[in-house]
């Protein structure tokens, strides 16, 4: 089983950035599509970004195209969520996870298993 831990939230202005990164343990998560998601206080967990397994594909959520990247490092078992020009309704919990269930596609939470215990941002305006 593979455990994650999210690290590099906080709190920040609008306009600033911040790097997210997401450690995996246990087990390689080389071979796997991984998913970022948020979620924000009384709202549901909502897709950001996924990288493909060798990194030379990506895909984002509306709301955050063109201003964040994701990448992945697969030497370090780890994977970042770069964000730029951040606003306050980015604030919210970021996890990721590996895409582990075949059906519904990366965009939906329910395709992933494992979750770490997430990192917080908070965008002050």
């Amino acid at each position: 089983q593979v455990q994650l831990v999210e690290s590099g939230g906080g709190l920040v202005q609008a306009g600033g950035s911040l790097r997210l990164s997401c450690a995996a343990a246990g087990r390689t998560v080389s071979t796997y599509t991984m998913g970022w998601f948020r979620q924000a206080a009384g709202k549901e967990r909502e897709f950001v970004a996924a990288i493909n397994s060798n990194g030379a594909s990506t895909w984002y959520g509306d709301s955050v195209k063109g201003r964040f990247t994701c990448s992945r490092d697969n030497a370090k078992n780890t994977v970042y969520l770069q964000m730029n020009s951040l606003k306050p309704e980015d604030t919210a919990v970021y996890h990721c996870a590996p895409l582990t269930r075949a059906g519904w596609g990366f965009r939906n939470a329910a395709s992933y298993d494992f979750w770490g215990q997430g990192t917080q941002v908070t965008v002050s305006s």
